[in-house]
C-alpha cells in the first residue's frame, strides 16, 4: 500500500465526516454536494484498493490475507451504502449517517494499514 494515499484518503474522510456533521447541525438533508464529496472519496478507497489488490495478488505475502481483503471490500462499499439510506428519505439526520460512515471507512483503512505486513 502507498503511505501517502492512506494520508489523503483520512483526509479526505474526514474532510466528509465534518461536512455530514454540520449538514445536520444546520438541519440540511444531504445534496448533491454529499453526493460528489462521497465520490471523490469512493474513487480514492477504489484506487487503494485496486493498487493493494493487484500486490496482494501479484505476490506479496501477508500475515492475515483474507482478513486484509476482507477489510479491503469493506472499505470500498460502506460509504456508498450509507450515502443511499442518508438520501433514500432525506431529512436533517442524512449528514449523521454520511458522518458515520465516513468515519467506519476511516476505521477500516486504519485497520488495512496496521494489517499491511509484508512478508509476514
Amino acid at each position: 500500500m502507498i503511505g501517502a494515499l492512506v494520508v489523503v484518503v483520512h483526509v479526505a474522510l474526514a474532510a466528509l465526516a465534518v461536512y455530514g456533521v454540520l449538514l445536520t447541525v444546520l438541519n440540511r438533508p444531504p445534496d448533491a454536494w454529499t453526493k460528489r464529496a462521497v465520490g471523490v472519496a469512493v474513487a480514492l478507497l477504489v484506487v487503494q484498493a485496486a493498487i493493494a489488490a493487484v500486490q496482494v495478488f501479484g505476490g506479496v505475502t501477508l500475515p492475515e490475507t483474507s482478513t486484509f481483503l476482507i477489510y479491503l471490500v469493506v472499505s470500498v462499499c460502506v460509504l456508498p451504502i450509507a450515502t443511499q439510506f442518508a438520501t433514500a428519505e432525506p431529512s436533517r439526520w442524512g449528514g449523521a449517517v454520511v458522518a458515520v460512515g465516513a468515519i467506519a471507512t476511516a476505521v477500516a483503512v486504519w485497520r488495512l494499514q496496521g494489517l499491511w505486513v509484508p512478508g509476514g
